[in-house]
């Protein structure tokens, strides 16, 4: 064996070695092979869909399918819009409006303000001649001057240091609280007001003051502001003496402050009478209807501090017939839906004339909806509980209304607790309205009336009067 020669286990018969495998000759496949598979397919797949097709009917075929599917489709979608059409019927809820009047229209710009002379004041011009000041009070510079001392506060300090204030400066204060447009102008204002008509524990007033707010300037303001006097829900806005910077029918921007100093004006009775009881009247009219407007809400603590000032306005031996009169004038100005019951909702005070206010709001609401001549509680009652919840034809959204009024006329005053007749047949109205309006009831306003029944009907019986015994059945 020579050096140069493999050794055994490199030869090429090395078992370990792999051996190559010949390659495979591809198969060439021509046009008439590939004509020849498709028709031997064709055959196959309608040899399967004749199998399947021995099973159906004679003339049953995909196209008949089609045509049955597409008239359920067209079937069940009439069932639908039937279905829709009922039920609006049953609940024409959208057609029901939410509360809230437009209470303010139209805004004008007010008559031109003339000059009340404030620079020539004898307050300030005292204080000019002190030579000890150290600076000179530049008066010269106008309004600009005043309006900046009204809003750091030094008038104020001086008026009050000064222990008296002239009218030229109070009717001047007294108009930038109604009709400027600067924020800070208008509560400083009305800061100033306040302080002048607050009292001590005397029941005396800070300063002299010979200058208030009386009935036509508060008026007059208002109904600059665009308040609808006459028809709150329709009048539109034609002057064309707008502001235009309240063209968009926002509510006015002096508002506040007009509350604010009406408030003010009626907690200083003892001393000065700024309104004469119908005076009184028209302005508690007036801020009550400012509880309709939705753009008001933001508004409601101011809103019921207004209102429970007014109630407390008028004396003792003057509250009855004016309440009255406020009742009735309120209930010609809304309508018989879900106004009627936010204005009677707006009363919140607890104390005897709210109560009083309340009731007698009701009253006055129930007798125009009846079109009575007298408000007769008994005939009221009796026509509101003759309403037969099972017939067809019942309007269950003014029975709501009606049974929301008729609560607030006999619980919100201690006038009828003892009538024991007439709350004995109310609560059998409620229990049968509770009863008789099934839960499947679907008509509009059918479950708000049965749920409303159920809650007073558990009131009604806490307000029962000692002695009454249980509600009879019916």
């Amino acid at each position: 064996m020579k050096i140069d020669d493999p050794l055994d286990f490199e030869g090429d018969n090395d078992p370990l070695l792999t051996v190559r495998r010949p390659a495979k000759r591809k198969k060439v496949i021509g046009l008439d092979d590939l004509v020849e598979d498709y028709f031997n397919s064709g055959k196959d797949e309608l040899k399967a869909s004749a199998a399947k097709s021995k099973g159906r009917p004679k003339g049953d075929n995909s196209d008949d399918e089609d045509r049955q599917v597409r008239k359920k489709e067209i079937d069940f979608c009439k069932f639908v819009e039937e279905c829709e059409e009922k039920a609006k019927a049953m609940d024409p809820g959208e057609d029901v409006p939410q509360w809230g009047q437009q209470v303010f229209g139209c805004q004008k710009s007010p008559s031109v303000l003339n000059s009340t002379g404030v620079e020539n004041c004898q307050l300030l011009q005292s204080f000019c001649g002190d030579e000890q000041l150290g600076f000179d009070l530049e008066i010269e510079r106008g309004e600009g001057f005043f309006e900046g001392m009204l809003i750091n506060g030094w008038l104020l300090k001086l008026v009050l240091l000064y222990g008296s204030v002239e009218d030229s400066i109070a009717s001047w204060v007294l108009t930038k609280l109604l009709y400027s447009s600067n924020k800070k102008l208008q509560d400083s204002a009305s800061e100033f007001w306040g302080s002048l008509l607050s009292l001590n524990e005397d029941d005396k007033p800070f300063v002299n003051l010979g200058y208030f707010p009386s009935y036509s300037i508060l008026m007059g303001a208002i109904l600059n502001y665009g308040y609808l006097h006459d028809a709150p829900s329709t009048k539109t806005c034609t002057s064309e003496i707008a502001v235009a910077d309240t063209s968009d029918g926002g509510p006015p921007q002096n508002i506040t402050a007009w509350l604010r100093v009406v408030s003010a004006c009626c907690k200083i009775r003892k001393m000065h009478a700024v309104f004469s009881p119908s005076e009184a009247e028209d302005v508690l009219v007036i801020v009550i209807s400012l509880f309709l407007d939705r753009r008001l809400e933001g508004l409601l603590l101011i809103l019921g501090d207004c209102l429970n000032s007014l109630i407390s306005y008028f004396n003792t031996s003057e509250w009855e017939s004016s309440c009255l009169i406020v009742a009735e004038s309120i209930s010609k100005r809304v309508k018989m839906d879900l106004n009627c019951l936010r204005l009677v909702d707006c009363i919140t005070g607890t104390n005897d004339r709210s109560k009083f206010l309340r009731s007698q709001l009701a009253l006055q609401l129930l007798k125009n909806s009846f079109g009575l001549k007298v408000a007769n509680v008994e005939r009221i009652l009796k026509s509101v509980t003759s309403i037969n919840v099972k017939e067809k034809e019942c309007n269950f959204f003014m029975l709501y209304v009606h049974i929301v009024l008729m609560d607030n006329l006999l619980f919100s005053s201690d006038a009828f607790r003892n009538k024991t007749a007439i709350i004995d047949a109310w609560r059998i109205f409620l229990r049968n309205c509770s009863t008789h309006i099934g839960c499947t009831d679907w008509r509009f306003y059918a479950s708000k009336v049965r749920n409303k029944a159920s809650y007073l009907l558990q009131g009604a019986m806490l307000k029962r009067p000692a002695g009454s015994g249980n509600i009879p059945a019916k």
